[in-house]
């Protein structure tokens, strides 16, 4: 246990981003292991913690739920249970504002009226057309709209707000009762009326103005949503309160004490980080670095690799076994495999079916957390029969879950050798490309002889020297050409550059596909030197 708890201490780690004009890939190393990966696409318009202005579409009795315009592609889901006990309260309120000559009235002079019963219909509590204040708990997946509740909070770094909730609650993973009163105390100290707080375990130890200081931030951050309000009470639906960017929001709820560096590879999005970081936790601002480098961010933290061999379908794990995971509409299956291990007699089978097994659900709860998966996952291990077996590969599952901030829960094995997990769903399963396909043929089937792409180069360096007057110019390959480019003396990159004299740099990218290149100017970007006679 010891040893246990001075891994989890001196643990090191790490947040790369990766900034593109379309997206942003964050990647969380431990260790300099990559423990979650995510992609965030710059252009999206519903994520997570969304507060919208909104109408209600269209009631489901059947379901006990209704459909809610928020103005996106999808409809919003909101159920009866989603609605929440002060619902009236803040429906009540919600009239004021838009009733109203263009001030918002006071909050804290408003009264409670009846709570939401736990179970009742939703068609006795809304009606075709209203309008109704909703926030988006879970993202648009497959098929289905984005789930929303009426329940309204601002997440912070140490505290949740909660308008129109009269209590503090404390993290149940706060352990000491005199911590907890702390805690509550310096709160509810600048607490205004009819607002409420849920204090998170990261506040534990922190000190009490801190809080206060967090907790006056969401405050202001809440009246102007509610002003936004007002002022779009004509437009319905509308945005009123946009979360904070995915890599914020990743800061927010895993940074520590024990992260070593942030790294970006964008000034923008660096300058937001690092002033974000500042308000969070401003001893720790300077760990937020730039990078310009011209090899990638994710080939210098070498998370390229780890995301081609860890998003397959098939994942190999230590020994020589793998897991097989398939993702459907309804759950995620994954299949445990031993790989070669032959076993003649029984006790030996038994004990190299146990040893697997344990490897295998070390590797699991990696992929569950690393693809972000959600929903139902059902795991088919090797036959044990030996009950002890059966409860050490179970008991193993739950710590080696215990760091995972979803809300999950494990079901021990079934006698057919399948252990059942649910884990909270929030947005889609994260998923990356791990194939190569031919960048040269152009779907033909047919390449250019490989012997002939330095030739092929040459010339490409010819026409941006000669013809578009390039001056100061990277060309990336991938790390096989590269090694391949540099053997020799006098290498052929060395060739390159005298030959046409001028400042041509090559250097490898492990997210190139073999025989792709990429020319990139300092100054202008990524240079196109595609010619119709590449593709035939």
């Amino acid at each position: 246990m010891f040893v246990l708890v001075c891994f989890c201490v001196f643990m090191e780690n790490k947040l790369i981003l990766n900034v593109t004009d379309s997206e942003i890939d964050i990647a969380l190393l431990e260790d300099s292991v990559l423990m979650e990966y995510t992609k965030e696409s710059r252009t999206a318009n519903c994520a997570v913690g969304n507060v919208y202005l909104a109408k209600v579409k269209k009631l489901l009795p059947g379901l006990n739920a209704a459909f809610i315009d928020m103005g996106l592609e999808k409809e919003g889901f909101l159920h009866y249970l989603d609605i929440g006990a002060n619902f009236y309260t803040i429906d009540r309120f919600l009239k004021l504002i838009i009733s109203g000559n263009g001030k918002v009235p006071s909050m804290s002079k408003s009264e409670f009226v009846k709570e939401l019963p736990k179970t009742g219909l939703i068609t006795d509590v809304l009606s075709v057309g209203q309008i109704i204040l909703v926030q988006v708990t879970k993202e648009p997946i497959s098929t289905k709209g984005p789930r929303v509740t009426t329940e309204i909070s601002l997440a912070g770094r140490s505290v949740v707000l909660m308008p129109f909730y009269n209590k503090v609650s404390v993290s149940q993973k706060i352990l000491r009762n005199s911590e907890k009163t702390r805690l509550k105390r310096a709160v509810n100290s600048s607490r205004p009326q009819n607002y409420g707080a849920i204090i998170r375990t990261v506040a534990e130890g922190r000190d009490a103005d801190e809080l206060k200081n967090e907790f006056s931030v969401l405050v202001k951050r809440w009246e102007e949503t509610l002003r936004r309000v007002n002022k779009c009470k004509g437009k319905v639906p509308s945005l009123v309160l946009e979360e904070v960017s995915r890599a914020e929001a990743v800061i927010r709820d895993h940074f520590n004490r024990n992260f070593e560096s942030i790294v970006v590879n964008d000034k923008d999005v660096y300058e937001e980080i690092k002033s974000y970081v500042s308000l969070i936790e401003p001893s720790k601002s300077d760990i937020v670095k730039l990078y310009d480098d011209e090899i990638p961010v994710f080939d210098a933290y070498n998370i390229t690799k780890q995301v081609k061999s860890a998003f397959g379908r098939v994942v190999p794990f230590k020994r020589g076994a793998y897991l097989v995971i398939d993702h459907t509409e309804a759950m995620h299956v994954i299949d445990v495999n031993s790989g070669i291990r032959l076993q003649k007699d029984a006790d030996s089978q038994e004990n190299s079916a146990f040893e697997v097994n344990m490897l295998a659900v070390d590797e699991v709860a990696h992929q569950m957390r690393l693809r972000d998966m959600g929903g139902i996952v059902i795991i088919d291990l090797i036959d044990m029969h030996k009950a002890e077996h059966n409860q050490l590969v179970y008991d193993r599952m739950i710590a080696n879950l215990e760091n995972d901030s979803a809300k999950h829960n494990v079901l021990p094995l079934t006698k057919f050798g399948l252990m059942q997990i649910t884990r909270q769903r929030v947005r889609q399963v994260t998923y990356a490309n791990t194939f190569e396909s031919c960048p040269v043929c152009g779907g033909s089937g047919k390449i250019h002889s490989s012997i002939l792409f330095t030739d092929m180069l040459e010339r490409k360096a010819y026409f941006v020297k000669k013809v578009l007057k390039c001056k100061n110019v990277t060309l990336f390959v991938h790390p096989y050409v590269y090694a391949y480019m540099k053997q020799g003396f006098p290498s052929l990159k060395t060739k390159l550059r005298f030959k046409y004299w001028f400042r041509l740099n090559i250097l490898p990218n492990q997210q190139l596909e073999y025989l792709q290149y990429k020319f990139v100017d300092k100054k202008t970007g990524e240079v196109d030197v595609t010619e119709e006679s590449d593709f035939k």
